[in-house]
């Protein structure tokens, strides 16, 4: 989405997350060095901010959990740690200033806050579990990671040993991840806003080119109240289809935040069937885009209704759903059970929640094979899911159409449309490589995981389920399983893919580049 800058700089049509945080590696990433002014300090301010806020929610979780009898060291010292470092940052590290040139944040330094925000949060998210007793530290760190990111992959093994309120904080750490944890804080801190459009393009999920308000921070309190309203009716939605208000909260979280991580051992197996159709709902709710939602919400209903990507992904939903309640038919179900079932799964997969209605790993290879196809398609841009996501899919498949049709017209003008817009070259270049990086991460992952020693459907399957962050996967990791048997390395190259999938891939390979690396030639003259 792109929000404008925080002083209502001009939109950017087609802007891409991808893009605009990376753009052409040597150009974007360069740096220079911090001077009376600050720049180069605006890194350490937004990280220090991040984990200072982090602090106080552990606050907050420590005391339930002291008040119910939990064991509450976990987050009194994550608190520590967050507080303590943040403020430091803080004090060292400074918001930066968009009146003066040189006081304006770098890409570079937008990404570093970005990508250090979310290797750090996570390792402070992992401390309760750590604390607890419940997880080892890189089991603790991968079950952060997979919260925060909204895979909804699980290191637990023994649900009983897990209390209310570690349940409650592994929900709610989806629940900051869905939004993003940049989002959220730059809607609760304004001093964020200043560095505010580097950052937001590079976490946002996916190319779109919604401007909801012309100021960066307005645009974060817009999606942070459709967030927050699909949550509570998410929440009202669940207690009335009659399940107990503290089950309704955390899956709410999960839900909304398109994470999947549920109290119950088995997912949604077993829960009432007006249950599992809410989920549906508000599954597909969390896999649309949320400024095309705030835009139908503000009356303007045309703009849902012209969607080519909403209209797209909602096409997607219902046709896998009747194939695979076909095949389940077929198989034996009632069709009652089938649909149920079929809707449920290919929408929990498709927008990356990861639910289970049933253990679908039982399942024939006709309809795992559907459920895979989803997985590698994703949600909408601008949304909570995971994934390649389908306006990129939907690009692709017009840059190729028109490929095909210059064969016979080599000199034809032959736009590449979106509804009615033409896609820019380098838009559909950045979707080419955003595809690319994406394929050979999860196929260089998957041999990985083979050679360490893991079956070819574990390693396939695990694999896209935390690069699309999505949660189960098939085999030893399947949806009433977890991933606590892998390999120690398995593990790590896991978390690799999860954090990779929920940076959208591009920003993380930013970092293998020369560019990244190189001084800027300009250094000498800033440093006067």
């Amino acid at each position: 989405m792109d929000c404008g800058g925080a002083t209502g700089a001009p939109s950017r049509p087609w802007g891409v997350a991808v893009a605009d945080a990376t753009g052409t590696f040597g150009e974007v990433l360069e740096s220079r060095p911090s001077g009376p002014s600050g720049r180069g300090r605006t890194a350490p301010f937004v990280i220090g901010s991040v984990l200072a806020a982090v602090g106080l929610l552990l606050t907050a979780f420590g005391v339930f959990a002291w008040l119910l009898g939990e064991p509450a060291a976990g987050y009194a010292l994550g608190a520590g740690i967050g507080i303590g470092s943040g403020l430091a940052l803080r004090a060292w590290g400074r918001p930066g200033s968009p009146q003066i040139r040189r006081g304006e944040p770098t890409r570079r330094e937008a990404l570093v806050a970005l990508l250090a925000s979310w290797v750090l949060v996570p390792a402070l998210g992992a401390l309760p579990f750590l604390g607890a007793g419940v997880l080892g530290p890189l089991d603790a760190y991968f079950e952060s990671m997979s919260g925060f990111t909204t895979t909804g992959a699980t290191m637990i093994t023994d649900f009983s040993a897990v209390g209310p309120v570690l349940f409650m904080w592994r929900a709610f750490t989806q629940w900051v991840g869905g939004i993003g944890i940049i989002v959220l804080f730059v809607g609760l801190f304004p001093q964020l806003a200043i560095a505010g459009r580097q950052l937001f393009f590079a976490e946002a999920p996916g190319p779109t080119e919604e401007r909801l308000t012309p100021r960066l921070r307005h645009t974060a309190f817009a999606l942070l109240a459709v967030y927050g309203a699909l949550t509570a009716a998410c929440v009202l939605a669940y207690d009335i289809a009659g399940m107990r208000t503290y089950d309704a909260v955390a899956h709410a979280f999960t839900t909304m935040a398109a994470g999947g991580f549920s109290p119950h051992a088995r997912s949604f197996e077993g829960l009432a069937p007006a249950l599992m159709w809410v989920a549906v709902v508000f599954m597909l709710l969390a896999g649309s885009n949320f400024a095309l939602l705030y835009r139908g919400f503000a009356g303007r209903s045309w703009a849902i209704l012209r969607d080519v990507e909403l209209r797209s992904y909602l096409g997607v939903a219902a046709a896998v759903s009747v194939a695979i309640a076909l095949v389940l038919a077929a198989d034996g179900f009632a069709f009652a059970e089938a649909w149920r079932h079929a809707a449920f799964q290919t929408v929990s997969i498709l927008t990356s929640t990861g639910y289970a209605s049933i253990d679908f790993g039982a399942w024939s290879e006709r309809s795992q094979a559907l459920l895979l196809l989803v997985a590698f398609i994703g949600g909408s841009a601008g949304s909570a899911a995971g994934g390649v996501k389908v306006v990129r899919w939907v690009i692709l498949v017009q840059h190729t159409s028109r490929e095909v049709r210059r064969t016979m017209h080599p000199r034809a003008v032959l736009p590449v449309r979106v509804g009615s817009r033409v896609v820019p070259e380098d838009v559909q270049r950045s979707v080419a490589a955003f595809i690319t990086l994406y394929l050979s991460l999860f196929a260089l992952t998957t041999v990985a995981l083979v050679v360490l020693g893991e079956d070819f459907v574990t390693a396939f399957s695990a694999t896209i389920a935390c690069l699309g962050n999505i949660g189960p996967g098939l085999a030893s990791v399947g949806p009433m399983a977890n991933f606590s048997e892998l390999h120690a390395l398995s593990k790590g190259l896991l978390i690799f893919a999860m954090y990779a999938g929920r940076l959208e891939v591009v920003t993380v390979f930013a970092l293998l580049t020369r560019a990244w690396w190189r001084r800027a030639r300009y250094d000498r003259g800033f440093r006067g």
